[in-house]
């Protein structure tokens, strides 16, 4: 294996168990600011992935380039549309008359 992928497999496992700590520390009332934060994050992995994958050849890099844009999006539309019915939650019923 080379240096390089091993040292990204690394940071990897690394982000994997501090964002495990992270969100798994979150109390339930900051899920929602939480996760709001994430989509914004998201947001960002769906444009670097975009720019990975804008390449004309097709290799590796592309082709794992593709697979995270449609990951990115499928984690943005679906935590947006979480948020939303977290946020439905806290709004007043109205009341029939």
């Amino acid at each position: 294996m080379s240096e390089t992928l091993i040292a990204a497999l690394f940071v990897f496992v690394l982000a994997s168990f501090a964002g495990f700590e992270v969100i798994n520390k979150v109390p339930p009332t900051l899920h929602t600011p939480l996760m709001s934060g994430a989509n914004a994050i998201s947001g960002i992995a769906v444009l670097g992935a975009l720019i990975i994958a804008g390449d004309k050849d097709w290799n590796v890099t592309v082709i794992l380039g593709l697979i995270s844009v449609v990951f990115a999006t499928i984690n943005v539309v679906g935590g947006f549309l979480v948020t939303d019915r977290m946020l439905q939650m806290f709004k007043k019923k109205e009341t029939a008359q």
